[in-house]
């Protein structure tokens, strides 16, 4: 099956350039570019990627604000999104992946990491690289305790599903989870898909920020 792509990025040479490698991929599609937030919330309405590379910082509107309106309700059938940065401790961290940002990707990656990065996402993944993590692990340890005003939808999930949300939000992989419960990771994968289900999450991003703000784990956990 083929990820179709869209690139959402006020620079040119980045639109051409990431276009090029990932076209030269035998599974991903470039089938659209945008230069600012606002014109990527009009090409993904009508092209419906399943990925939209797109950048943080733009004129007219900004990456996290067109993410907002590319997610806000949305759930089957909306993009991934995965956010393009010149730095990895980007100020926006936090603020994307409330937004629901799949995960960031430089944008001095190489043709592989672009490529995989977009697999990644399509296959509803996050990519979190370690110092991305700590960066928002430090936030919130910065804002001091959770934010969410109940913890009410979490008793909702089983024992064991709570068990793996906490692991989840340290970080952990399936294969990861799998190997410290003893269980297979296919079960893993089944009990994450009902914890996302109960809450009404997208994705393993959002996953790990509930956690966070509901004060199921906290930083130093």
């Amino acid at each position: 099956m083929t990820i179709r792509v869209v690139i959402v990025d006020d620079q040119g040479m980045v639109r051409t350039g990431f276009g090029v490698l990932l076209n030269a991929q035998p599974d991903i599609e470039v089938v659209g570019e945008a230069v600012n937030g606002e014109e990527g919330v009009r090409r993904v309405a009508e092209l419906r990627p399943d990925v939209v590379l797109m950048d943080v910082r733009m004129p007219v509107m900004d990456g996290l604000e067109a993410t907002r309106r590319l997610l806000d309700g949305a759930m089957d059938g909306a993009p991934k999104i995965l956010m393009l940065t010149t730095f990895d401790l980007d100020d926006y961290v936090y603020a994307a992946l409330r937004a629901g940002a799949s995960g960031f990707l430089l944008k001095d990656a190489s043709a592989t990491e672009l490529a995989e990065a977009v697999r990644v996402v399509a296959a509803g993944d996050a990519l979190l690289s370690p110092s991305i993590t700590r960066r928002l692990i430090a936030e919130f340890s910065r804002l001091g305790g959770p934010r969410a005003p109940s913890r009410k939808r979490l008793d909702e999930l089983t024992e064991r599903e709570t068990e793996v949300l906490a692991l989840v939000a340290r970080g952990l992989s399936n294969g990861e989870i799998a190997g410290r419960l003893v269980v297979a990771e296919q079960t893993v994968k089944t009990h994450f898909g009902r914890i996302l289900m109960k809450l009404g999450l997208r994705d393993r991003p959002q996953a790990i920020v509930y956690a966070y703000e509901v004060g199921l784990v906290r930083p130093g956990d």
